[in-house]
């Protein structure tokens, strides 16, 4: 902040407010409209203190606030039936969802970004990424079991994906390894909408007791304030709420990098983050939660201290008073401003009453980690702070925490959008029958559909012991009693899987329909571990909020993920929006992530992605295959096209092909499973016979009045959608494909495991061509590596 005439420090006190309210102020520098500014004077009925304005604008920033995306998030509410309602502990508007699980078990899960610090700084921006997040999960009671990790790059060859991908996948690693959490999947994209702004989206799942559950609020008069673990610093002034809630310039990208404005120049705005400081906070944390010491704690992330102490006062009595000179400070002459405004990591507020201080003093110093009360819990209805001896602050909080301003933004379908829809992928030139062995090769190899080793080699997946399934499996699964220290014995391992998806391509023909396919894929790719979905989260990525085609797409993309939810009957428990995600005028592709979280009973029955050993096992495709190439990898690779529209949804058919799925698993039907989306049944059945470094014979279902050729290609690369190829034991293939009839999910046969090649494992595509699995290997897995080292 400004420092002239004690502008910025103490002497910019309320009273000082109120005897010179036509001081200027860099309210447009912080980020605020003209008419934001003057509502805050109405609010305070003068002008701000310079730590008010401070508090004001970070958290009435686009990242903290959602002022461009409220109008639109209440159809979530709109659309969630009573039953689905019922499955939630806690759901939209707490720091994480909570959903019962059965036996006295709850699971917290969510997904947030963090895309402009990682693209500024990307290993401290990916690394605080993923720490932001576990604590979100933390301040829910829950110990954090796993991690993962959503990330959309630029140009796998471009020049600046040198430093940005090694840097965020380095950050991401990084933090999570040192915290002792399993990265269990997640996803990686290259697209050229993406370079300039990267997308690291994080997310984290944990596990309670349902006794265990706390929500983040201020009650109690007399009820101490706690602020505990890392000091506070200056790194991260300003950082993820305004770096989040406005675009980059196209010719200064890392424009971001100032501060706060005024006399710190060129503060650092991405948080540097410490894991080993955030490890010891989360022990103690736990244990000040199972001891029974807190009423409610709140994480520090966006907007620090402004977010925590206004947020803990509005979900509360409504009223605090707190001491900022009680604040452990890294940093000489830090204005009380920049005290409220740093993002320093690691730190959390707790609120204990006042027999327990010591008691939660004592944990926290046996942990040693730094603790202080720096306030109470007042009946004045007003957030209070104090610096110096003088009052700085004195606000009603729900006017900082919640009610900011709310903006309908102008909204229009772009007058491209039609030309867009009618380039379909009818007139580009398909391959003939000859071409296709070397279209299997080339299509595995291109950078969104090659092995990520590479990337999740730097995670560990394993730590702990509880990873039952993790990449290459799209889907990730954690044991949920072991991994909370309960001991299984010889009944029944529940787990909990989760996954998340999203096409972007897909979005951007049909924002409508491009979310419930990221729903779609999502809620397969559960199903296809043998878990039930029960839940959703999201992480909502889109340009400027400005343009009226971009909150055209956004608003589309919330009606279908909603209405997609109340279909398939389960409930979003809450998520984020990230604005903002474009350089100059050009927007990323709408990247509407969705996070599908579900239950499996035994995770010993889990149905892993590599076909096993057992030659014979049946191939059977579930589905049907249409012609659809719009949108699709094929169609960007070979031809660098995106026009028409994207695969039909059917979410009744995603529905009856999970439930048969989670059947087949429970019963022993299936060996192995993977499903079908981006380079369609190609790329399944060789990622299936390299993960079980196993052969296979296909034999494609044409129609002998088709030409093979046509029908091979379609059979091998379209991007319908509803389709799983599994694989069974012989001994169990009429049960399995008369349940399936039962059913009327549809399915072929397509194959046979093949483990007994003479020539070495071997897939074979009947009359299309044969590949040795080294070869398949070697295309694969060897595109990352040659471009990142």
């Amino acid at each position: 902040m400004v420092e002239e005439d004690g502008v910025g420090s103490s002497g910019d006190t309320v009273a000082r407010a109120e005897q010179t309210p036509d001081q200027p102020q860099p309210y447009r520098e912080l980020g605020l409209k003209d008419d934001e500014y003057a509502r805050i004077k109405e609010i305070l009925g003068r002008r701000p203190t310079d730590a008010e304005l401070a508090m004001y604008s970070v958290m009435w920033s686009e990242h903290c606030s959602y002022k461009s995306s409220k109008v639109h998030l209440g159809y979530f509410g709109k659309t969630t039936t009573a039953e689905m309602k019922s499955k939630m502990l806690a759901g939209i508007g707490e720091n994480a969802g909570v959903v019962d699980i059965g036996d006295g078990w709850a699971v917290t899960f969510k997904i947030e970004s963090h895309n402009h610090p990682s693209f500024v700084e990307p290993y401290q921006g990916a690394a605080t990424g993923v720490g932001g997040i576990v604590r979100d999960i933390l301040a829910m009671g829950a110990r954090p079991v796993a991690v993962m990790d959503q990330l959309r790059f630029g140009p796998a060859d471009a020049p600046d994906s040198q430093r940005v991908v090694p840097g965020i996948v380095s950050g991401v690693g990084g933090y999570g390894n040192s915290l002792g959490l399993p990265n269990i999947g997640g996803e990686v994209v290259f697209d050229a909408s993406y370079a300039g702004n990267p997308l690291v989206n994080a997310a984290c799942i944990g596990v309670l007791r349902v006794e265990d559950l706390h929500t983040a609020h201020a009650s109690g008069a007399g009820n101490k304030i706690i602020l505990y673990g890392s000091r506070t610093g200056l790194d991260g002034i300003g950082g993820v709420s305004v770096l989040a809630s406005d675009t980059f310039a196209a010719d200064d990208p890392a424009a971001g990098t100032t501060g706060s404005g005024g006399s710190r120049k060129k503060l650092p705005s991405v948080q540097v983050g410490d894991p080993f400081a955030e490890k010891v906070l989360i022990e103690c944390t736990l244990e000040v939660f199972h001891a029974g010491l807190v009423v409610g704690i709140q994480d520090l992330g966006g907007a620090g201290l402004s977010c925590a102490t206004s947020e803990l006062a509005a979900a509360g009595d409504g009223g605090m008073h707190v001491e900022l000179d009680a604040v452990p400070l890294r940093a000489e002459g830090m204005t009380a401003a920049e005290i409220l405004s740093s993002e320093s990591q690691e730190r959390m507020c707790a609120v204990v009453t006042p027999d327990k201080v010591d008691a939660f003093l004592a944990v926290c110093a046996k942990w040693d980690v730094q603790a202080d009360v720096i306030g109470e819990v007042t009946e004045t209805g007003r957030l209070v702070i104090d610096f110096q001896g003088q009052t700085v602050v004195d606000v009603p909080p729900r006017t900082v925490a919640h009610e900011g301003p709310v903006y309908e933004r102008p909204i229009a379908r772009p007058e491209s959008q039609d030309a867009l829809q009618a380039d379909t992928t009818a007139s580009l030139a398909r391959p003939e029958l000859s071409e296709l062995r070397e279209l299997v090769l080339r299509m595995i190899a291109s950078p969104n559909l090659c092995a990520r080793n590479w990337i999740t080699d730097q995670y560990d997946r394993y730590v702990r012991g509880n990873t039952v399934l993790a990449q290459p499996a799209d889907a990730g699964i954690v044991r949920v009693a072991e991994s909370y220290g309960a001991d299984s014995g010889d009944g029944p391992e529940r787990g909990v899987a989760m996954a998340t998806d999203c096409n972007g391509r897909y979005t951007q023909l049909d924002p409508y329909a491009g979310a419930q396919l990221a729903l779609a894929e999502a809620y397969r790719n559960v199903g296809t571990t043998g878990a039930v979905p029960i839940a959703v989260t999201n992480c909502l990525n889109f340009g400027s909020p400005e343009d009226p085609a971009v909150m055209w797409q956004f608003s589309q993309a919330v009606r279908g993920l909603a209405d997609g939810c109340a279909e398939l009957g389960i409930p979003v428990t809450g998520g984020n929006v990230s604005f903002y995600n474009q350089t100059g005028g050009t927007a990323i592709l709408p990247t509407p992530v969705v996070g599908v979280l579900g239950v499996i009973d035994d995770v010993r029955r889990r149905t892993i992605p590599g076909i096993g050993h057992d030659t014979g096992e049946s191939l059977i495709l579930l589905g049907e295959t249409r012609d659809e190439f719009d949108g699709s990898e094929w169609a960007s690779v070979v031809h660098g096209h995106l026009g028409g529209r994207p695969p039909v949804v059917d979410l009744a058919a995603e529905r009856r092909l999970a439930e048969v799925l989670v059947a087949g698993s429970r019963d022993g039907m299936i060996s192995a499973a993977h499903d079908l989306s981006e380079g369609g049944l190609a790329q399944a059945v060789v990622e299936m016979c390299l993960s079980g470094e196993t052969g296979a014979r296909v034999v494609l279902p044409v129609d002998p009045d088709e030409d093979f050729g046509a029908a091979a290609f379609r059979y091998l690369f379209s991007e319908s959608t509803a389709r799983v190829l599994v694989a069974v034991p012989r001994t169990e293939e009429l049960r399995f494909t008369e349940m399936c009839s039962a059913r009327q999910q549809p399915w072929a046969k397509v194959g046979v495991v093949d483990a007994d090649n003479p020539a070495g494992p071997t897939l074979e595509i009947q009359d299309v061509a044969s590949f040795p699995l080294a070869e398949l290997r070697q295309a694969w897995a060897g595109t990352l590596p040659a471009l990142f080292g």
